[in-house]
């Protein structure tokens, strides 16, 4: 059947108000790209249309219809398809000749054809606003003459009701995704905040007073920091200090448990996937890397990464880029690294556990919190601290802590840490709590030393052996002496320090974990001896 052309006819009044009123009604829709193109198709007839964004040098689908389902899956470099420079480098409308050679990017995609055809008449529009080519539209037909009888005049109305629509079209869906990243942002934060309360560092002790002036030195600088400390010591509050005082503190701080990822989801918690990437993911998703994109990431427990991780990871804190999983695309990112361990990670290098390189990328500036037990002078801040904050959360109206009590807690070893204290005070004060409503008695509430009952007993610490009581050594091997010299040290040393190891290290300068094989090949041992506090 042969296409009557009309040349030079023009499109219709109605055709170009139903075309902006349709246009109008698919900005609003979730799938207003989809809309759009169907907007224009009922305006302009054809076999294909076909909707593709400027992205650097590149034209990528959007939305089509007429061809194959795998052409949104292609991404057209303009500079390698001739027709689609010739559209990009003009601001008209551009129809090419049915005897144009100049290769069709869209040959043998018609799914209206049986067979490979050429696409035999094509036609394109720029999409160009404020000198910028937003992207560009494109018509083809298998009928040779099909955009023959459309006037130029009329095509460039139809050009121009497309260009503000097509232009807020992005705007909304670059909106979306910033509202989008923004709730992501929120709810890590939230989150965070929500699990961490304020991030005040309460101490007056020598050691605190230390660990705030690292802070304030090292907080400035864009430096990877690595905080070290037993588990419980506040190695989160530090790392929300850091950022605090930071010149990031406006961006946001955004928290990972390495050691609460499962082994399957780490990649995309870190760095994010995208729809389809693997079983169960049936969403885009940023991770945690792009969420604190011009801010800081804490990677608490950074020790339990798995090696594969590790080497992924130091990529990123290499190159500031990330790919995200399931995509080619690769992204920039300006993140600070926090990170914090409770393991002596370089012992974990030498063991093989933990990469060295990335363990030197972390270690640019180091902090460790020192335990409670090596600040006892902070106790009984950090108990009023957490008795006022308690008196809140129980609605009572004043909440005290007895001298006894006082005193217990203060002479407590605390292995635990702050967090040991903060919960040890918290179920001695819910005791006291019910005890003084079933006294009539709330309006002033007295924590007491039985109601510490997680810590009805002190801990002393004693320091013992396997092997007798040492003796003066006569006629001794070299080897047998430089023994012998060894365990006095180390026993007078661990007596002054109470049993505690990691003191006992630090004051012989020696690591830990290698004193702990010291002590072992040696025979000695530390148990502890619960005593009754009168």
């Amino acid at each position: 059947m042969t296409r009557v052309s009309l040349t030079g006819m023009s499109i219709s009044n109605t055709s170009l108000i139903e075309l902006a009123i349709n246009l109008a009604n698919a900005t609003n829709s979730n799938t207003r790209f989809d809309a759009m193109v169907s907007a224009i198709r009922t305006a302009i007839n054809c076999e294909s249309v076909a909707l593709l964004v400027h992205q650097q040098g590149t034209l990528v689908p959007l939305a089509l219809q007429g061809l194959s389902k795998d052409t949104l899956g292609r991404r057209f470099v303009i500079k390698e398809h001739p027709r689609l420079l010739k559209i990009c480098g003009t601001e008209k409308v551009v129809k090419f000749s049915k005897d144009c050679t100049l290769p069709d990017p869209y040959d043998g995609l018609l799914i209206n054809s049986n067979e490979n055809l050429p696409v035999h008449a094509c036609m394109g529009m720029p999409i160009i606003s404020e000198g910028i080519l937003l992207g560009v539209v494109t018509f083809d037909s298998l009928e040779p003459d099909a955009f023959d009888h459309y006037d130029d005049r009329s095509l460039q109305l139809v050009n121009s009701i497309i260009g503000p629509v097509f232009h807020n079209m992005l705007l909304m869906r670059q909106l979306e995704s910033d509202i989008s990243h923004n709730q992501q942002v929120v709810f890590a934060l939230s989150h965070q905040q929500a699990e961490s309360g304020r991030f005040e560092i309460i101490g007056e002790s020598p050691a605190i007073k230390k660990l705030k002036q690292e802070i304030s030195l090292i907080a400035p600088a864009n430096f990877n920091v690595l905080i070290q400390g037993e588990s419980g010591v506040g190695k989160e509050l530090v790392a929300h200090q850091l950022h605090l005082a930071s010149q990031r503190s406006h961006n946001a701080l955004v928290y990972v448990n390495c050691a609460a990822l499962p082994d399957n989801l780490i990649e995309s918690e870190l760095f994010g996937h995208v729809k389809g990437a693997f079983t169960g993911a049936d969403k885009s998703r940023s991770g945690k890397f792009l969420l604190a994109d011009k801010g800081t990431i804490f990677l608490d427990e950074i020790g339990e990464l798995p090696l594969a991780v590790q080497s992924k990871l130091l990529r990123v804190i290499q190159s500031n880029e990330i790919q995200v999983l399931g995509s080619d695309q690769t992204l920039t990112v300006d993140v600070r690294v926090i990170a914090a361990t409770n393991r002596e990670l370089a012992t974990e290098v030498e063991q093989g556990t933990f990469r060295s390189d990335l363990y030197h990328r972390l270690h640019v500036m180091q902090i460790t919190i020192p335990p409670l037990r090596d600040r006892v002078d902070d106790v009984s801040l950090l108990c009023g601290y957490f008795v006022e904050k308690l008196k809140r959360k129980l609605g009572i109206p004043q909440l005290t802590i007895s001298k006894a009590a006082l005193k217990y807690f203060n002479q407590y070893q605390w292995p635990g840490n702050v967090r040991e204290l903060e919960h040890s005070i918290s179920r001695a004060a819910l005791k006291a709590s019910h005890r003084a409503k079933t006294q009539g008695k709330l309006n002033i509430v007295s924590i007491e030393i039985n109601d510490c009952d997680s810590l009805d007993n002190a801990t002393q610490v004693k320091v013992n052996q396997d092997a007798p009581e040492v003796e003066p050594l006569l006629n001794a091997s070299l080897k047998e002496q430089v023994e012998h010299f060894q365990k006095q040290i180390l026993l007078a040393t661990l007596e002054e320090e109470q049993g505690n190891i990691s003191a006992a290290a630090k004051r012989l300068q020696l690591d830990r974990a290698n004193l702990n094989r010291l002590l072992k090949r040696l025979g000695v041992t530390v148990k502890k001896v619960v005593t009754h506090l009168s």
